[in-house]
C-alpha cells in the first residue's frame, strides 16, 4: 500500500457511522442498499425465500412512493408490517429552517442524529431543479476562500443521511406520487450535485451507497449523468468513483499553479496540480460526451488574470472538459474580494477561444445567504451567543 493510498484510507474511515439511532434499537431502512436491507430483514425473520420480494415491495414504498409509516403498506400482510415496526424504522433528517430566496432558491437547515447540523440548497431552473447536498458535517480540507472550510470537521454522514437529504426535499417539493392526479408532471428534483459541506470523496463508501439508492430505477431512479460529485482533487478515489459510482465528476480547481492552490485549496500539498490532472487523464469514464467539469471560483488579484486563464487551458489540454466559473459569493471575515465582471468575462472568452465551454454561474439565492456554509454559521454563531449568555448568568448566580 503506498503513503497516498494508506493516508486516504485512514482519512475515509476515522468517522465511523452507525445505521441505528440507539445501539441495539431500530435499525434505520433508509440508506440500506438493496442487499444490506435483504440481509437485515432475514435476520429479523423474514424467510430467505420471501426476501427479494419483500425488499423490492418495501423499496418501492420508501423510495418510489415517499411513505414513512409500515402501517401504510398495504401490500404486506398486516402481522409482517407490525414485525417490521418492532425491528426497523424509516427515519430522515429534521428540516430545522427553511429559507427561499426571491429567485426560488431553497435553502434548508437540517438536523441529523448527535443534534449536528447540516444544509442542503435546491434550485430552480427553467428546465430542471439541482439539488446541493451535504456529505460530512464541517469539513477537513480548509479551503482558504470557502465559508465551510472554517467549520472543523465533526464526522462523515452516513448514506442514510446523505440519501435522506434528498428525500427530505421532495418531501418539501411535494414530488411523491398523488393518487388524485397521477398523470406525471415534469420533474422538480432533476439533478443532484455533491457539492454542499464536506468532501465526498473522504467519505467514499457513505456516498456510493447512497447514490446506488438514488440512481435505482425502481426508487427515486435519477440517471447517473444527472449526478455530479464534486472533489477538491483526492487523487486515490477519483478512479474509484467511475468504477464504483459512474456519476458525473466535478474538479474544485481554483488555481492554475501550485503556489496559489496550496494557499486556496490545501490538499494539493498532498497531490498537487500534475498528480491531480494526471488521474483525470486517466479518468475511466471521460469522454466528449461525458466532460469533466473544472470548478473555478473567480477571486479579484488572486487567481483571475488573463494569464491564469491562458495557463489552465494549456493544464488541461487533451481531457474533454467544460469550465464553470463561480463568481465568489463573499462572507462576514473573508480575505477574499469577487473578480471585477469585465475580469470573469476576458478570463471566459479566452476559454471559449480555446474551444472549452465556460459558462459563468449566475449567483443564486444571495438574499438568504445561501452560499454553502453561511446559514448553519449563523446558527452556530447563535448558538455561541446564548452558550455565553448562559455561562455569565450563571457566573452571576455563583
Amino acid at each position: 500500500m503506498t503513503e497516498e493510498t494508506q493516508t486516504s484510507k485512514i482519512l475515509t474511515q476515522n468517522f465511523v457511522t452507525i445505521p441505528r439511532k440507539v445501539p441495539g434499537g431500530p435499525l434505520n431502512m433508509v440508506g440500506l442498499t438493496r442487499s444490506a436491507l435483504r440481509v437485515a430483514l432475514i435476520e429479523n425473520g423474514t424467510p430467505e425465500k420471501q426476501a427479494n420480494m419483500r425488499v423490492g415491495q418495501i423499496w418501492q414504498w420508501i423510495y418510489e412512493k415517499g411513505v414513512r409509516d409500515f402501517s401504510k403498506m398495504t401490500n404486506l400482510a398486516k402481522p409482517y408490517r407490525e414485525a417490521l415496526e418492532k425491528k426497523f424504522l424509516i427515519s430522515v433528517p429534521e428540516i430545522i429552517s427553511k429559507n427561499i430566496s426571491q429567485d426560488g432558491t431553497r435553502k434548508y437547515l437540517m438536523r441529523i442524529d448527535g443534534g449536528h447540523e447540516i444544509e442542503t440548497v435546491y434550485i430552480p431552473e427553467e428546465n430542471r431543479g439541482t439539488l446541493c447536498i451535504s456529505s460530512q458535517v464541517g469539513c477537513t480540507l480548509t479551503c482558504s476562500f470557502c465559508h465551510t472550510g472554517t467549520q472543523r470537521l465533526v464526522r462523515n454522514l452516513t448514506s442514510s443521511e446523505i440519501i435522506g437529504q434528498i428525500l427530505v426535499a421532495r418531501d418539501d417539493l411535494g414530488e411523491w406520487p398523488n393518487q388524485e392526479a397521477p398523470k406525471p408532471k415534469p420533474r422538480l428534483l432533476s439533478n443532484v450535485v455533491l457539492m454542499g459541506m464536506g468532501e465526498p470523496l473522504y467519505n467514499f463508501d457513505n456516498v456510493r451507497d447512497a447514490m446506488k439508492i438514488a440512481m435505482d430505477p425502481e426508487g427515486v431512479a435519477l440517471s447517473r449523468r444527472r449526478i455530479t460529485l464534486s472533489t477538491s482533487g483526492v487523487v486515490p478515489e477519483i478512479a474509484k468513483t467511475a468504477e464504483e459510482i459512474g456519476c458525473q465528476l466535478a474538479i474544485s480547481f481554483h488555481a492554475t499553479t501550485d503556489e496559489v492552490r496550496d494557499k486556496l485549496v490545501p490538499i494539493n500539498k498532498k497531490w498537487n496540480i500534475s498528480k491531480l490532472l494526471e488521474s483525470l487523464k486517466n479518468y475511466p469514464k471521460v469522454s466528449n460526451s461525458e466532460r469533466i467539469t473544472f470548478e473555478y471560483v473567480m477571486l479579484k488579484n488572486v487567481n483571475d488574470s488573463d494569464e491564469d486563464a491562458h495557463r489552465l487551458v494549456k493544464l488541461i489540454k487533451g481531457i474533454p472538459a467544460k469550465i464553470n466559473l463561480i463568481p465568489f459569493n463573499e462572507w462576514p471575515g473573508s480575505p477574499f474580494e469577487r473578480s471585477d465582471w469585465k475580469q470573469i468575462k476576458s478570463f471566459s472568452d479566452i476559454i471559449y477561444r480555446a474551444g472549452y465551454a465556460s459558462p459563468i454561474r449566475t449567483p443564486r439565492g444571495e438574499d438568504i445567504m445561501a452560499a454553502c456554509g453561511q446559514l448553519k454559521s449563523a446558527t452556530e454563531k447563535k448558538r455561541k451567543v446564548t452558550k455565553s449568555s448562559e455561562q455569565l448568568e450563571l457566573n452571576k448566580q455563583v
